[in-house]
């Protein structure tokens, strides 16, 4: 077997490198274990294009094994992996996101990126070594790609930047964030992903995390080019279908001013309207003069002349589309409690962006439970976003949450999630669904304010709002470059990059950046950073104004959560013999129980009568009897020694036939017989928690037999 061995040391942490022939039919394979945490990157190209695309084919596939983690898990009857788990779809996607800007615009061959964790430690995250082995099987193939690219993860901790911390340390840290690029000519590192969530960092410290990471990243990105450089196949060669100079000035004279006239028009039906009927008189001019294989480059250069024209527009005019100033945010709106049966809701609108974001509040049992290779748990908050096919317009089959959908929900919950109070403080399941109604770029953004809204209009007691907002970036060949705060349309499509970051007034909850050019400088982060928060305080100033802080009380339809702390040794006792007891009250009262081994009990019902029903219930049953109380006895068993009376549900106590009455008593059925309800005393309870009672010892009993008959019992 072929084998070669590298290894890097990052900060005392060692990254191995294995370039086996397990994969020996694949463009590249790769091998990269961090600790002992090793993961399998594979990468193959088709061998012919895909002709008509007017995108490039890249697939991205992580996949995650049960046998890595030395578990066997699944549905019970298949017992092997089934669907990706949120978090394997948000690493696929991250890793498409790096290396997807590196492959040269001209191919058209599909591409297929797989990565597969062959082996968990429970301390390292697959993540980065997966990002790193994706990036180094592309740079050993014969796969046009323009990387390496490195990554690393930086956490803080008390003040102090940690790189690729175990999981342990990563949740006692206040940032958590994974930077992402490569070197250019000149040695100079740009980014080209970020993605991270942190507990209101300040914008300066996400600043200061890459300028501590960034030289470990120029390592990991020359330790790559070095083993590329060594044992790297030599890279296909694209043939270039050459433009016809002709065509392209015909095309060009034909748009004239009327491209520009179309493109930068505010509204986005008048845009596209305008746009559509220039290519159909394109199309017809072209068919009097060029033959059909023309017609596929006449379009392209159509699509280079908007990105052109648009790049050119904002970097030397700063005239956008829709004629807003670089850091305008357009118009937007703020409304709460605008649906009249759920538990919260809030409307966040920009521009023709947007979003409804719905909340419900469940008991503690109403978690997601989790069964990942990584991730085994319960999860009491979840935020799903949904992009129906009317949202931006269009017609689509409607099937399951996409990709997209799933990254983008899984952002705005990681934005809202450092704001969502603890269990113990509401003990409640939260989850909050966005529903996108218009889309004109950011939605994922905008429905992080429309989800803070609805947290306060359901009165879930978060401390402040939190908004989200989308910068964009046009930068030409000589490194001249604008940003733009809040992005729409042709600025996201033909621009040069998107970064998301959501905030409150205290600072950074969560950020996610990706670019198609092959990356940003440091200097356009730090500004980035800054034109962020300003845009920023801006929406949540008018969120304020909207609803400042969680309404006192949930709202009649919400279920109310009552809570009991009992001894934890009666919770069997509430259980019952094969939960028959607490079944039983749960059929009665249709509330629903939560009990934790602590003891803590949580009741959750819509209706109050109900859950004061089980609550007494549960009291009664969980009661610690004392010496010298007094309860109502329901006689259960009699024997010739004396009867059983339950005084609690499930707790039952003998009278001994001397403790019957004030005399001699021949024959116990002669005082009580069985369903009979009579007053008793707690005389003793011995050191077996036996009970002893009395009925003699009740009060104002009379001597006489008689009258002892006459006792308003109460009969069942």
């Amino acid at each position: 077997m072929n084998q070669k061995n590298f290894i890097l040391t990052i900060d005392k942490i060692p990254l191995r490198v294995e370039i086996k022939d397990w994969a020996e039919q694949a463009n590249g394979s790769v091998l990269v274990s961090l600790g002992e945490t090793s993961v399998l990157a594979t990468c193959v190209m088709a061998d012919e294009a895909k002709e008509g695309l007017s995108f490039f084919p890249l697939s991205v596939e992580y996949l995650e094994r049960y046998y890595a983690a030395g578990k066997i898990r699944g549905a019970r009857y298949i017992r092997r992996e089934g669907r990706p788990s949120d978090e394997a779809i948000c690493n696929a996607r991250l890793i498409d996101r790096t290396i997807r800007p590196l492959f040269p615009k001209e191919l058209k061959r599909e591409v297929q990126v797989i990565i597969t964790v062959l082996s968990w430690d429970g301390k390292n995250d697959p993540d980065i070594p997966s990002l790193i082995a994706a990036s180094l099987s592309l740079a050993i193939s014969n796969i046009p790609w323009q990387g390496p690219v490195a990554a690393l993860r930086v956490c803080q901790k008390n003040g102090q930047f940690l790189l690729n911390p175990d999981y342990e340390t990563r949740e006692k840290s206040s940032s958590d964030i994974i930077f992402a690029g490569l070197l250019n000519g000149k040695g100079e590192f740009l980014l080209n992903m970020i993605e991270g969530n942190c507990e209101e960092a300040p914008e300066s410290s996400i600043f200061s995390a890459f300028t501590k990471v960034k030289k470990y990243l120029k390592e990991i990105y020359l330790f790559q080019e070095k083993i590329a450089k060594e044992i790297g196949k030599e890279k296909i060669v694209l043939s270039q279908t050459l433009q016809d100079p002709q065509l392209k000035k015909e095309v060009r004279e034909f748009l004239g001013k009327k491209l520009e006239e179309a493109l930068f028009k505010p509204k986005k039906e008048e845009r596209i309207e305008a746009i559509q009927k220039l290519k159909e008189e394109l199309t017809a001019f072209l068919e009097e003069k060029y033959p059909e294989e023309k017609k596929a480059q006449a379009f392209n250069l159509f699509e280079e002349e908007i990105h052109r024209l648009i790049h050119k527009n904002i970097i030397e005019k700063e005239k956008r589309p829709d004629g807003r100033g670089l850091e305008e945010i357009r118009n937007f709106e703020c409304k709460v409690g605008v649906l009249p049966r759920t538990h919260g809701s809030g409307f966040f609108s920009r521009g023709q962006t947007k979003t409804l974001s719905i909340l419900t509040l469940g008991a503690p049992g109403d978690v997601q439970l989790l069964e990942g290779m990584e991730v085994v748990g319960e999860k009491r908050f979840m935020h799903h976003y949904n992009f129906p096919p009317y949202a931006p317009g269009e017609i689509r089959p409607l099937r399951g949450p996409g990709r997209r959908e799933i990254g983008h929900g899984m952002l705005a919950e990681k934005a809202l999630l450092p704001l969502i109070p603890s269990f113990n403080d509401f003990p409640y399941t939260i989850r909050i669904v966005s529903e996108v109604l218009s889309s004109n770029g950011s939605t994922s953004m905008a429905s992080v304010s429309s989800s803070s809204l609805a947290l306060m209009d359901a009165g879930v007691p978060i401390k402040r709002h939190i908004a989200g907002i989308a910068l964009g970036l046009m930068q030409n060949e000589k490194g001249e470059y604008k940003i733009l705060t809040d992005i729409q349309g042709p600025e996201d499509h033909y621009g040069d990059m998107d970064f998301k970051i959501a905030g409150t007034n205290q600072g950074v909850t969560a950020l996610q950046m990706d670019v198609k050019i092959k990356g940003i400088r440091e200097k356009i982060l730090e500004e980035l950073l800054w034109r962020a928060k300003k845009a920023r305080t801006q929406i949540l100033a008018k969120m304020e104004e909207t609803i400042s802080k969680p309404r006192p009380q949930l709202s009649v339809f919400a279920p109310r959560i009552y809570t009991l702390q009992i001894n934890p040794e009666k919770i069997r006792d509430v259980i019952g013999p094969g939960g028959k007891t607490i079944n039983e009250i749960i059929a009665d009262t249709g509330v629903s129980i939560d009990i934790q081994p602590s003891g803590k009990i949580f009741v959750t019902s819509e209706s109050e009568k109900a859950a004061e029903k089980a609550v007494s219930w549960i009291k009664n049953i969980t009661r610690e009897v004392k010496v010298g109380e007094i309860f109502e006895g329901k006689i259960v068993k009699t024997l010739d020694f004396g009867a059983f009376a339950e005084i609690l549900p499930g707790v039952t106590g003998l009278i001994h036939i001397s403790q019957l009455a004030p005399f001699r008593v021949k024959r116990v059925e002669d005082i009580v017989k069985v369903g009979d309800v009579v007053p008793v005393k707690v005389i003793s309870i011995d050191e077996q928690g036996r009970i002893n009672l009395s009925l003699k010892q009740i009060k104002n009993l009379s001597r006489k037999l008689n009258s002892f008959k006459h006792l308003k019992w109460q009969k069942k």
